[in-house]
């Protein structure tokens, strides 16, 4: 695939923008959209017997309650595992015991069940910047969960996180580009994007 300059230039700014304002985002209103979100999510996964989640950052929405919540379903969970080197994520089952990892973010202890692992999921949570519309997601660039969902079944559905102001009319895209099938944000709730074409 051709890289577009001009697209991953846009995006670029973007990114610093949503990180900026997620940065500058007050601690009360991170805690009031977690507690949003996370109701939200819960009702969405109710049922799912099988999915593929993240542990949020401190600016990330669902701080502080996620991937906890998640005991309440019953579901097999599973959490990514940046690697050492590479850019392919691991997975491992969520057991409730966490560490810090590559990049200092939490992940699970216990035995690294691979790349495809995340093909085992009916539902893949993934993170967000942005989501516009159509169903463009814009990550932080590392293209790591670009990569994951190659893995993912095409059935599975495909769900970003995001603060409100994050659901956005349109986004530039590159041909690498995964789209999302569904947004959960603190006021609209879990939310199905129309598939395209």
């Amino acid at each position: 695939m051709t890289p577009d300059p001009a697209a991953a230039a846009a995006k670029a700014e973007l990114r610093a923008d949503f990180l900026e304002r997620r940065r500058t985002r007050p601690v009360a209103e991170r805690e009031a959209a977690a507690a949003a979100l996370t109701r939200a999510l819960l009702r969405g996964l109710a049922g799912v017997r099988a999915f593929a989640a993240y542990v949020p950052e401190d600016d990330e929405p669902g701080h502080g309650r996620i991937p906890a919540a998640f005991t309440q379903l019953g579901a097999r969970v599973l959490l990514p595992v940046v690697p050492a080197d590479g850019r392919e994520l691991a997975w491992a089952v969520d057991t409730g015991r966490l560490a810090t990892g590559r990049y200092g973010l939490l992940e699970p202890v216990g035995p690294r069940l691979g790349a495809t692992a995340v093909g085992t999921a009916d539902v893949v949570v993934v993170p967000a910047l942005a989501v516009a519309r159509n169903g463009i997601r814009l990550g932080r660039g590392g293209g790591y969960y670009d990569r994951a969902l190659q893995h993912a079944r095409p059935q599975a559905v495909v769900v970003a996180l995001l603060f409100d102001d994050e659901f956005v009319d349109e986004l530039p895209t590159e041909p690498h580009d995964r789209r999302v099938s569904a947004v959960v944000t603190p006021s609209g709730g879990w939310q199905t994007l129309p598939a395209i074409g």
